[in-house]
């Protein structure tokens, strides 16, 4: 899967520069421009994470190919050697939030895509954050659509989001990749950008590209409910 191959690739370029300590090896060669270095590797991985935002996952690879190269460039010439992630399969966290009311095939496909990336930890909206976005409760109470999401195998742990700041879900899990729904209204680099606000580093953000059709034309869990309606 090249979604995923990308991420990866891009997470394990970030663990790599992270393990770099680029202030002391700076005072150690003055003479080399390697503030200018770690600058272009960030600029890369940066232009790698835009690609992979917009489904361009050849060309973020491509891209992060060459952050990778400036990192073992070092190594080459006997600088220093980064450490590459032993087990990023394992180790990747990958965080989705949503309400997840009135599970679907759609819900499903969303939560086998995100969980392909690493391991996956899904946050559950609240019931009273539900009403102030959607105007409306959710048809299952929160602790029901918990329980339901936490029992499907695509996800590692599914807990309860906070009440009044989104974003203290992200804190707690400390992803390296997010993953938004096809209709959240959020906006990848704006996500990015909080997170490394708050935590000091920025993880990767990309978004499943549409609704997954099913049943004929349902799309969600909207469609679901009106359908019921014109039933009777």
């Amino acid at each position: 899967m090249s979604e995923a191959r990308a991420l990866r690739y891009i997470f394990n370029v970030r663990e790599a520069l992270k393990s770099m300590d680029f202030e002391e090896l700076s005072r150690r060669y003055p003479g080399l421009d390697l503030r200018g270095l770690r600058d272009a590797v960030e600029r890369y991985l940066g232009d790698a994470e835009y690609y992979a935002s917009k489904g361009d996952y050849e060309t973020a690879i491509a891209t992060a190919s060459y952050a990778e190269g400036l990192l073992d460039s070092l190594k080459y010439l006997g600088l220093s050697e980064p450490r590459w992630p032993e087990a990023p399969l394992r180790e990747v966290k990958v965080f989705l939030g949503g309400t997840f009311d009135i599970i679907h095939p759609g819900h499903v496909e969303l939560l086998r895509y995100a969980s392909s990336f690493g391991k996956l930890y899904v946050a559950i909206a609240r019931d009273v954050n539900v009403v102030r976005v959607k105007g409306r409760r959710p048809v299952l109470d929160e602790l029901s659509r918990l329980k339901i999401v936490s029992s499907i195998r695509y996800v590692y742990e599914a807990f309860l989001g906070d009440e009044s700041d989104v974003f203290k879900s992200v804190e707690k899990v400390k992803p390296h990749i997010i993953v938004l729904g096809p209709d959240q209204p959020f906006e990848e680099d704006a996500v990015a950008g909080e997170v490394e606000r708050r935590l000091g580093y920025k993880p990767v953000v990309v978004r499943f590209k549409e609704k997954i059709a099913f049943s004929g034309s349902l799309r969600g869990s909207s469609d679901i409910v009106r359908a019921l309606c014109e039933r009777g």
